[in-house]
Formats: C-alpha cells, structure tokens, sequence
C-alpha cells in the first residue's frame, strides 16, 4: 500500500495531467490563449510545490512549499470559474476539473492546518 505522500502526488499529477490537457483542448479548438496560460501555470504547480515540500529541509519550508501548493490551488479554482464563466467550458467539464480541485483544496488546507499545529 503507497503511503498518504505517494497517494497525494499521484492526484497531483493526475490533475495536472488534466490541466495541460484542458489547456491543449482550449488552445486548439477554442483559440484561447491568455486564460488558458495562466490556468496551466497554476493547476500544474500544485504538485510541483508539493514535491518540492516532500524534499523540504525543514518543518518551516515544508510548511511554506505545502502553503504555496494550497494558493496555487486556490488561485486554479478562480481561473476555473472565468472559464465557465466566459464559455471557454461548459458546465460539464467546470465540474468535472473543479471537484478535483476542490478536493485537493480540502487535503492540502487540512495538511497546513495539522503541520502549523505540530509547528
């Protein structure tokens, strides 16, 4: 059985394998170029700050690396709404990529929660 790290990388990943394909369908069939950007930049950092967290050399730079995860996904949720709100997705998809999202959200605010009480 893979550990709770191993299990959050992999959903890390796995979304942002989502994200770079949503990217690519965005740039491709809807000629959008500017929002899409920012949502791959965003969405796909998430897990790589959460490496870089599990590969931190301190309590406190964990902390910091799993914090910026959690903004990054924050801010992948707003460029999210923009695009179902602009009609670059539809419902369907926006529900899809946001459910994954939030709960990555969900897992990474309660693992800030729990590291700053152990701080």
């Amino acid at each position: 059985m893979e550990n709770f790290g191993d299990y959050l990388r992999s959903k890390c990943l796995d979304f942002g394998v989502e994200i770079v394909n949503i990217y690519k369908h965005l740039c491709a069939n809807k000629k959008e170029f500017v929002l899409s950007k920012q949502l791959l930049r965003c969405g796909t950092s998430i897990g790589a700050n959460l490496v870089e967290a599990q590969n931190g050399i301190s309590h406190k730079d964990f902390i910091a690396k799993i914090y910026i995860s959690l903004k990054e996904c924050a801010e992948t949720g707003y460029w999210l709404v923009l695009l179902l709100k602009t009609d670059y997705l539809t419902p369907s998809e926006y529900d899809n990529i946001n459910n994954k999202c939030q709960e990555l959200n969900r897992i990474l605010n309660s693992i800030v929660k729990k590291a700053q009480l152990n701080n």
